[in-house]
């Protein structure tokens, strides 16, 4: 007899768990709050689906925060496993100009979701819709919408972060995890905007302008990138990489300092020299030799007295390591995932909570972290196969 395994949540990890599960040994269902599955996964796509990252494994693993809780999945189920599999079930990607993997041209996210549902269709899996999970009753058997009760031989919940309200991601579960005596912590908005004060003068003119081809540093960390000047702050993949040390220091200081070079690839010599050696004066140099935009001129020329503007020196110290002070994050519904959730000693290595055995959980619920670029929609997948191989062998 076919044991029963309820998977509450239609997300990315949930889908993986469900396709990978041995389905002669489980008779498997989803319950899911909203009228249909994958709701988050869909709008992920709305500015370029990364379905995973291709580079090299040893380094993805280190992508992650903490690297080491979600190292034994990703080495389980790798990103090549995941582009492999994708393209079995008719998703053929390609790896772009910044190395991320995308479905191939033409290809919508919906499409994407649609294989993977019609995947799990033929393997005649129960899909249950607008059921919100509301606590365990005496038994320790699911509630669902306050009243209705399942019973199951094994509960696996994946039911995401706290970020994309619209989605059905609200978070609303913690509370009723930590009322059953699971240890969290509150979500952080994480890949977010952050709040810088600028001059009004400024932001009047420059709102909405990218910067480019820079680095930005926090610590002893540094990312490679672009963002946008926005009357909020900064947002973009450069700044969206640092949100767990700037989260860090937000709640440490109530503050966070980062450091900004407008030229990675040159160092200050190099400026220096084709500062010296310019025939044109200093703001023309700038933009027309170093080619820094109006808005990093702006920015650097109203940082610095008319003394220390004129000093070489000066100036390419600057260039290299311009100051900015972030106030705040976005607000949680804003960011594109969030940390926070069930500490990640409330559960074993194989995501069963330690003090409920046949619960599990995955995916963002789990209080790790991840830059955009495909490594969400990896771990939450590897997540998922991982799962699904640990219970194949009970």
């Amino acid at each position: 007899m076919k044991k029963s395994i309820s998977i509450v949540g239609g997300g990315t990890g949930a889908l993986f768990l469900a396709a990978f599960l041995d389905h002669d040994k489980y008779q498997i269902t989803i319950y899911e709050k909203q009228k249909s599955l994958g709701r988050k996964f869909l709008v992920a796509g709305d500015g370029g689906f990364n379905l995973t990252h291709s580079e090299p494994l040893d380094n993805l693993k280190l992508r992650y925060t903490p690297s080491e809780f979600l190292e034994t999945c990703l080495i389980y189920f790798t990103n090549e496993d995941l582009v492999k599999w994708l393209a079995s079930i008719g998703i053929p990607t390609f790896i772009g100009s910044s190395k991320r993997v995308f479905p191939e041209k033409g290809i919508k996210p919906i499409a994407v979701l649609k294989s993977i549902e019609s995947h799990l269709i033929k393997k005649k899996l129960k899909f249950k819709f607008n059921k919100t999970f509301t606590g365990w009753n005496e038994n320790g058997h699911l509630i669902f919408n306050s009243s209705e009760i399942i019973k199951s031989d094994v509960n696996v919940f994946a039911l995401g972060g706290g970020s994309w309200k619209v989605t059905g991601s609200d978070g609303m579960w913690l509370d009723t995890f930590t009322k059953h005596g699971i240890k969290t912590t509150p979500f952080k908005a994480s890949n977010c905007a952050f709040q810088i004060v600028w001059d009004k003068e400024f932001i009047t003119v420059y709102d909405g302008q990218p910067l480019k081809n820079i680095s930005i540093s926090i610590g002893e960390t540094q990312q490679k990138g672009e963002v946008v000047i926005t009357k909020f702050g900064l947002e973009g993949n450069a700044i969206y990489a640092l949100s767990p040390m700037i989260q860090t220091q937000l709640s440490e200081r109530q503050e966070a300092s980062i450091s900004v070079d407008f030229k990675p690839t040159l160092s200050s010599k190099v400026i220096i020299d084709k500062i010296k050696n310019s025939n044109l004066n200093v703001t023309q140099t700038l933009k027309r030799v170093l080619k820094l935009t109006a808005a990093q001129v702006y920015l650097i020329k109203n940082h610095l007295t008319k003394e220390d503007y004129l000093d070489s020196q000066i100036l390419a110290d600057l260039i290299k390591n311009y100051p900015l002070q972030i106030t705040a994050p976005a607000p949680i519904d804003e960011a594109i995932s969030t940390s926070g959730g069930i500490l990640l000693s409330e559960v074993h290595s194989n995501y069963e909570l330690v003090e409920m055995k046949n619960n599990y959980c995955i995916g963002e619920m789990l209080d790790w972290d991840a830059p955009t670029g495909g490594y969400l929609i990896q771990a939450c997948a590897s997540m998922g196969v991982y799962l699904a191989h640990n219970l194949n062998k009970k």
